[in-house]
């Protein structure tokens, strides 16, 4: 039986029924490592076929979950579960200090100190809830002001075509 090691093809050699020593290893198919060493041979045999398996098909991921210590769990077409990745959390001895960055980020700082890693649920840092929708984290005051600020520019915009519109009635009675 032939194999490729670095490109050159290398016997299989067989005594007895159990592989030789000498060449025992792994043979690597498509980036899958295939162990030799419980691979045997009988006179007259010259393939070698799977007779058992054990592992799964082939899956995509198909829904995934998070748990309450942050883990993402994925759920595979061919029925397997598999933690795929944690969240991440970060605390930081001063928050105050942290500088805004845009769009609801933050930016450590000297001032802010560190940030101290962690997971959901770990001393400190909080919990995930799966499925919940947190608060908004924008500045309300802000948002609040730029309402008032585009209703102030409505009201004036709307004077404005009621003074067009009245110095144009006044314009067609003089005409008459």
């Amino acid at each position: 039986m032939d194999r490729v090691r670095g490109g050159q093809p290398v016997d299989l050699a067989f005594t007895d029924g159990i592989q030789d020593a000498a060449n025992a290893d792994t043979l690597t198919v498509n980036g899958v490592q295939v162990n030799l060493t419980a691979l045997t041979s009988y006179a007259g045999v010259s393939t070698a076929s799977v007779t058992g398996q054990n592992g799964r098909a082939a899956g995509t991921l198909e829904s995934f979950s998070i748990s309450k210590d942050g883990t993402i769990i994925g759920s595979f077409t061919n029925g397997a579960k598999q933690s795929l990745a944690r969240i991440a959390v970060a605390t930081f001895t001063n928050p105050a200090g942290l500088e805004k960055a845009g769009n609801s980020g933050y930016t450590a700082t000297v001032n802010s100190g560190n940030p101290v890693l962690g997971g959901p649920g770990d001393p400190g840092m909080g919990n995930a809830i799966a499925g919940s929708l947190e608060m908004s984290n924008v500045d309300l005051s802000q948002e609040f002001t730029n309402l008032i600020v585009a209703q102030r520019g409505f009201q004036a915009n709307a004077r404005i075509i009621t003074t067009s519109d009245e110095v144009l009635q006044e314009l067609t009675n003089l005409k008459r």
